[in-house]
């Protein structure tokens, strides 16, 4: 039986700015790009999440719901900074520790001595260091999997724990809404919710073949997690699946013509990155993503062993040709091939227009 633990800062970019600043203290702050270059909060307090302000939300629409608001641009020098204090301490625990993003990471403390064995002396002991040493807060989820850990983390924030014994975990996972299962996001939650689906418990009662007819492959996944199964390791090493940049534009590329002039300059940013990253496994397809006027998007890819902007080029303009529409948002990249292991796809950045890669945050 595994013990694990699943750790989140509160609100992480705006608790290290509100670290820095004790006057932004008690009043609304969200991290994020500007309005006028559509930019999107990345993350807020609490105090801004109470006026309805919540991570991903355009900041036009933020500053609607609360004029107040204190809007800063992201440090992610500070942040990164931050994140490798409490990695540190994260390690003092155990060698098993599985970042997610800047301020969140799985640890696996399985047969660890430390706090006589307890995971959840552990996970308090390690909140109180994060919150002394760092000067933020955390949350934890302790759990015998990573899917119910990472569902508990989130039971009592701000700065609390969680946790959720294997005889408790059948009954813990029975009473959770099918949105908060592992994979699912808004469209296949309404899906389940348009079948009868509303809770874990729910969807017990569907068989394995059922739910593969109405899910294909991912069928077996929800049978196994809405009864609380869950074997994925925690796997310190993850191996980089893409690599992709990506800009928003203003105003919007009006033809196709623009599109290639952003998308050079765009693959020159590509390309610096692409010989920054270190033990990447060969590359095996390229790919363009375009996000048109109207918030469609579609991408076009191909098969491709090496960047090569010609390749760029000729999937811009085939992605492009689908509408024809002014595009707000190009993006370019590469998928490794997947034999050298398994990884999550980085992140892109959220903030400003200017090209920029996979941040190595997160909207929490």
């Amino acid at each position: 039986m595994r013990k694990i633990i699943h750790c989140d800062c509160d609100c992480f970019y705006a608790s290290v700015e509100m670290r820095d600043d004790p006057t932004l203290r008690g009043r609304p702050v969200a991290v994020g790009g500007r309005a006028e270059t559509r930019g999107v909060i990345a993350t807020c307090n609490y105090e801004a999440r109470a006026f309805g302000v919540h991570s991903a939300m355009p900041t036009a629409r933020a500053l609607q719901l609360c004029p107040q608001l204190v809007l800063l641009a992201p440090d992610f020098e500070r942040y990164r900074e931050a994140s490798r204090r409490i990695l540190a301490i994260y390690h003092d625990y155990t060698a098993l520790v599985e970042p997610l993003s800047l301020d969140e990471a799985y640890l696996d403390v399985t047969g660890v001595e430390r706090c006589r064995g307890s995971a959840s002396l552990m996970a308090q002991e390690i909140r109180e260091r994060i919150r002394a040493e760092v000067g933020i807060t955390a949350s934890a989820g302790i759990a015998p999997n990573k899917f119910i850990a990472k569902v508990a983390s989130d039971w009592n924030k701000p700065d609390g724990q969680f946790v959720v014994r294997p005889q408790d975990v059948d009954a813990f996972v029975a009473a959770l809404p099918v949105k908060k299962i592992f994979g699912v996001g808004k469209v296949t939650a309404a899906k389940l919710n348009g079948l009868g689906v509303n809770t874990c418990a729910d969807l017990r009662a569907w068989s394995v073949a059922d739910l593969t007819r109405e899910f294909g492959s991912f069928g077996a996944s929800l049978h196994h997690l809405c009864r609380g199964i869950d074997e994925r390791p925690v796997q310190p090493d993850r191996v980089r699946k893409s690599l992709s940049v990506e800009t928003t534009y203003t105003p919007d590329l009006h033809d196709l013509d623009a599109c290639r002039a952003g998308l050079l300059a765009l693959l020159e940013d590509f390309h610096r990155r692409f010989e920054r990253a270190r033990d990447r496994p060969p590359v095996h397809k390229a790919f363009v993503k375009v996000r048109f006027s109207d918030f469609s998007r579609t991408t076009a890819e191909c098969v491709s062993n090496a960047p090569d902007d010609a390749v760029w080029l000729r999937l811009l303009a085939e992605a492009h040709g689908r509408k024809a529409l002014p595009v707000r948002l190009l993006g370019v990249g590469v998928r490794f091939s997947e034999d050298e292991g398994e990884a999550a796809p980085a992140q892109i950045s959220l903030f400003d227009p200017a090209p920029s890669a996979a941040a190595d945050g997160k909207p929490d």
